[in-house]
């Protein structure tokens, strides 16, 4: 019996949508057998549009937060948890996100343990790999994460796989598998590399050519489906899911139809150090270097298994633009219809600057009058 938390939207409706169709069906899955019964976990009664879901043959609902230790109760009879229930949202303040990333990472392994659960799956990011410009391309799966003094995702990732780690060594019973997405893209999805792409222009680096790796949602629930089947090995293993190979910078800037702004990486990284202190922008300087420096992981173990994404990098970087669709941003931050008719009116660095800068002025003010 296979349980997935976060089952009522994203990644955890995706792959319990699968994975119930599996049990009804019993036919094999990417080779594996069908789970016997699925276990979708949140917070509340299954949706409305989720009820004929709810209905089906083989399924179960139950209602749980992945924070309260009364998760425990939920996970009765389950061989494979996968936990799939993160924010990855631009706008989540980072210390919240992070609080919460930690706590339900703390909750689902304790409670697996205490169940005797067999198996959780972690779902955090590539990111941990760390996005240098002296990274190779492809970084080898089996890559030390570099997440020392990571800010932004790379760092809740960090702290989430640092817990499976804690937990294997707590309760040898428990293996935990970590499965790491490249940039996700999709519906309904809004991240801090899809608000690069919403900018007037792509900022990069002098003297670094950006490589870009994504991984689409639908790929990533196929993936998950396979790996909590059994498929991929399963244990203590580490896993990376993304498209095959990468793009580079100009063939994004062609698909994108935009063009970038080159700075020199201490103002780059200065600049959006600064906003992100000052609360004007969610980008912090550590999701800055993913949006300019390449980190591209050549998916090793899930090849072996015989999964093949279904989006290339080009299909999965049109789906971003589809799905972000006339909206405008800047290093990470929305901007209001008249700040993106100031932005498309100028050069790039001036509307950077100039942005930047209003929204620090007004943003003091207001702490100010406070």
């Amino acid at each position: 019996m296979v349980a997935v938390t976060g089952a009522a939207s994203g990644i955890g409706r995706l792959l319990v949508q699968r994975l119930a169709a599996a049990a009804g069906s019993g036919a094999p899955v990417q080779g594996c057998a069908a789970p016997a019964r699925v276990v979708a976990v949140d917070d509340g009664p299954a949706p409305e549009d989720l009820a004929g879901l709810a209905g089906t043959p083989g399924l179960d609902w139950r209602s749980a937060d992945v924070c309260d230790p009364a998760l425990a109760s939920r996970l009765r009879g389950v061989d494979v948890l996968v936990h799939a229930d993160t924010d990855r949202s631009a706008d989540t303040p980072r210390r919240e996100r992070r609080a919460r990333a930690v706590r339900a990472a703390q909750t689902v392994l304790t409670a697996a343990a205490a169940e005797r659960v067999p198996q959780v799956v972690l779902v955090t990011g590539t990111a941990v790999y760390g996005a240098a410009p002296d990274n190779p391309v492809p970084l080898h799966e089996d890559a030390p994460v570099r997440t020392e003094g990571a800010d932004g995702l790379a760092g809740d990732f960090a702290e989430v796989e640092e817990l499976g780690e804690r937990a294997r060594r707590a309760h040898p019973g428990l293996s935990v598998a970590v499965v790491r997405p490249a940039p996700l893209v999709g519906p309904d999805l809004d991240t801090v590399v899809g608000r690069h792409f919403a900018a007037p222009r792509l900022i990069s680096v002098k003297g670094v050519e950006q490589r870009w790796q994504f991984c689409h949602v639908e790929d990533l629930a196929s993936a998950l489906e396979l790996v909590a089947l059994g498929g991929a090995g399963g244990g203590d293993t580490a896993l990376a899911v993304g498209c095959e190979g990468s793009l580079g910078q100009e063939e994004a800037e062609e698909i994108a139809q935009m063009r970038r702004f080159e700075v020199p990486a201490g103002i780059a990284f200065g600049a959006t150090g600064r906003l992100h202190r000052a609360g004007v922008t969610p980008a912090a300087a550590g999701d800055l270097k993913h949006l300019v420096y390449p980190c591209v992981v050549d998916c090793a173990t899930l090849r072996g298994a015989g999964w093949k994404p279904s989006y290339d990098n080009a299909g999965a970087l049109r789906a971003l633009l589809e799905a972000g669709g006339e909206s405008t941003a800047i290093v990470g931050r929305r901007l209001g219809k008249k700040e993106a008719a100031v932005t498309a009116a100028g050069a790039a660095g001036a509307a950077v600057a100039a942005i930047g800068t209003a929204a620090a002025v007004r943003h003091l003010r207001k702490r100010r009058k406070g």
